[in-house]
């Protein structure tokens, strides 16, 4: 018996199967290779290409700790991923890779303009408290004078691929992530275990097809470059890491690619900082006697990194310090969703690109609608269309690390509650992607594996290196694709909404 089962599973992955199929392009529509339905309901073939998936993740390092036990390796799990790589257009891929750099090049501007950021968050860091203590920082870090003057920024601009009836897909700007941007160690491994499923189903070719992600290279890139540039070649680089750390392979993927460069990398808590952390005269931070020339911050990015007062203190040592940060705290609040706002308005991307109008085309392109909502006129205004139309806006809080976005029936409830007061100035408004809808297999530990409609989201790593008032590295870095079912609106894959995916580009 076992070995009909077995020659019957055999037969249906080798033998000759429909291919992807691709729909006549029009002006209409994007041009999707989609797995035939006839392989989609395939339950033998799906359950049989999902065992070896999962095999394979597991082989391949994408790997995360478990919920039940999230800070211990002995017991893990594969990181939640797609069985099939999902379509991508190539116009669009190219496009977001084609603007990383000048995102690069305006979020450094924007750091260093002090001005525009006190102007631009006033009304933020008075309705929002963790605003207020980093701007705090960053006005306290002004003042005292910046001790480093060499700048390294990792950030990462996610899409979705916007699809309007008669209309062809456009690349949108979700949102630029300018501290703690993840999972470039996992998405550079994905692209494996895709190649294995699509060979184990017999389709080689399109295997071959699928690229790969460089994005753990390009980030160290930047990371070992600014490491040299410090000059202390007995100094470390400092992983600033959460106290949950299930996404702890993701991290360890860079570290053992700066360990190969022989670059040292310590591990440390926010509030291991504060209790083993120290500021020489000439303002050198040492950690446990390490010197520290690069501080990488996986953590810091939302109220619930900052444990207690001792770590906002440790997050001022590492600001005042000469350590080169990743980011710099006027870096991490170019990332908020406030200054992601002001950048639609008329004429702010030319003050910060006044000699490059083709970039600033470039940036527009990629935005959709957003909107202030503080107190006044306009604000009133288009919380008066979004009350209306709760379905075509997003209300975004200042808030990193997803599934703080909020939609539909309670965008309308919780701006309701807030229409009146001066809290409202701690969100902002922006237009609701349509992005198209795709068919595929998410596979997340000890879940059941069912056919799913989806959405993906492109984001794409950038680094830079400032020194001197000029970049001397501005890179592309690479690419993560993230998938989730149509009925989840936000999320990402560390809160178990979204999975790992790999483009194929069509």
């Amino acid at each position: 018996m076992h070995s009909q089962v077995h020659s019957r599973i055999h037969s249906q992955v080798h033998s000759r199967l429909p291919s992807l199929s691709v729909p006549k392009r029009t002006e209409s529509e994007i041009l999707i290779p989609v797995v035939p339905d006839e392989v989609l309901l395939n339950s033998n073939l799906i359950q049989h290409l999902a065992l070896n998936a999962k095999d394979a993740a597991l082989l391949n390092g994408v790997l995360m700790r478990t919920k039940e036990d999230p800070n211990s390796s002995e017991v893990i799990s594969y990181a939640p991923f797609t069985l099939f790589p999902s379509p991508v257009p190539t116009r669009l891929f190219n496009q977001a890779f084609e603007v990383q750099q000048d995102f690069n090049l305006l979020v450094d501007k924007i750091s260093m303009d002090s001005e525009f950021l006190k102007n631009s968050l006033a009304s933020t860091a008075e309705a929002d408290e963790f605003t207020a203590r980093l701007f705090n920082i960053y006005t306290q870090v002004l003042d005292e004078g910046i001790a480093q003057s060499i700048t390294l920024g990792v950030n990462r601009s996610d899409y979705m691929f916007d699809k309007r009836p008669k209309l062809i897909a456009t690349l949108k700007q979700v949102e630029i992530n300018t501290i703690a941007a993840s999972f470039a160690g996992l998405a550079a491994r994905v692209p494996e275990v895709h190649r294995q499923v699509m060979n184990v189903w017999g389709k080689p070719d399109e295997a071959a097809k699928i690229m790969s992600n460089k994005a753990v290279k390009g980030i160290c890139k930047g990371i070992a470059r600014a490491w040299h540039l410090y000059g202390s070649p007995d100094a470390a680089v400092l992983f600033l890491v959460e106290k949950i750390s299930r996404n702890i392979f993701d991290q360890r993927c860079l570290e053992m690619e700066l360990w190969k460069k022989n670059v040292r990398v310590i591990r440390r808590q926010m509030y291991e900082i504060y209790e083993r952390g120290l500021l020489d005269d000439n303002k050198k931070l040492f950690v446990d006697g390490n010197e520290i020339a690069v501080a990488y911050f996986r953590t810091g990015y939302s109220p619930d990194d900052y444990l207690c007062e001792e770590c906002w203190i440790a997050r001022l040592m590492i600001e005042r310090s000469m350590a080169i940060k990743c980011p710099n705290i006027a870096t991490h609040l170019v990332g908020t969703k406030k200054i992601q706002q002001e950048l639609v308005r008329e004429g702010v991307l030319e003050k910060f690109l006044p000699e490059d109008p083709a970039a600033v085309e470039r940036i527009r392109s990629t935005f959709v609608g957003l909107y202030s909502i503080d107190e006044g006129p306009e604000g009133d205004e288009i919380i008066a269309k979004a009350l209306a139309d709760p379905e075509s806006y997003v209300l975004k809080p200042q808030r990193e690390g997803g599934g703080n976005n909020i939609f539909g029936d309670e965008l309308r409830q919780v701006l309701g509650g807030i229409k009146d007061k001066a809290s409202r100035s701690a969100y902002i408004l922006m237009d609701r992607i349509k992005p198209q809808v795709v068919k595929n297999y998410l596979l997340q530990s000890g879940a059941a594996v069912k056919l799913s409609e989806c959405v993906v989201e492109l984001g794409v790593f950038g680094v830079y290196i400032r020194n001197c008032n000029r970049l001397s590295m501005n890179l592309a870095a690479g690419h993560l694709l993230r998938t989730k079912r149509t009925e989840f609106a936000d999320g990402g894959v560390s809160a178990g909404v979204a999975v790992l995916d790999t483009p194929y580009l069509i």
